[in-house]
């Protein structure tokens, strides 16, 4: 079974793992109904929810400790251009974890024509590898949706000065 994690309006969220945690209150797990929609101001750029979390040979503690340890991978991942990371931009569309532990990423870039688009996918890739208990990681790089600044979490918008 894959348990996936996705940035989508339509994405179904489990009402046991919050489908974002506003970014100025580390720790708190918000509800569903609390969440602003994607595109509203302090929308998270975090994925998702797992979907399908009962069928999982991963136990939902560790699926969930694994989601944070990914994401904590993800943010050590800056695009050289602009001094924010790339989960916070919300360059991270969906995050699958298979029952092996196999991690396949889907992400974007600000622009097709990024001057790092050949290295970045790489970056993501170590990043996540070094995740204790992570088996083979598979970043694919993708253009659809393309990237808006709706994105960007409220902690990247006040990074730039774009409030």
């Amino acid at each position: 079974m894959t348990e996936k994690t996705q940035r989508s309006d339509d994405a179904e969220v489990s009402s046991e793992i919050s489908p974002g945690m506003p970014q100025s209150v580390p720790g708190h797990i918000q509800s569903a109904s609390e969440a602003p929609e994607s595109g509203e101001p302090g929308a998270s750029p975090e994925p998702a929810a797992f979907a399908d979390e009962e069928s999982s040979s991963i136990p939902p503690d560790l699926l969930e400790r694994l989601h944070a340890d990914l994401v904590a991978a993800l943010k050590t991942v800056y695009d050289p251009e602009i001094p924010v990371d790339i989960y916070e931009l919300g360059l991270i569309y969906q995050i699958d974890v298979d029952d092996e532990r196999n991690i396949d990423i889907k992400m974007t870039l600000t622009a097709p024509g990024c001057p790092v688009a050949g290295e970045m996918p790489g970056w993501v890739e170590n990043a996540v590898s070094a995740v204790p208990g992570v088996g083979q990681v598979n970043v694919k790089l993708v253009f659809d949706p393309p990237w808006d600044m709706s994105r960007m979490s409220d902690e990247a918008r006040l990074a730039l000065n774009m409030f």
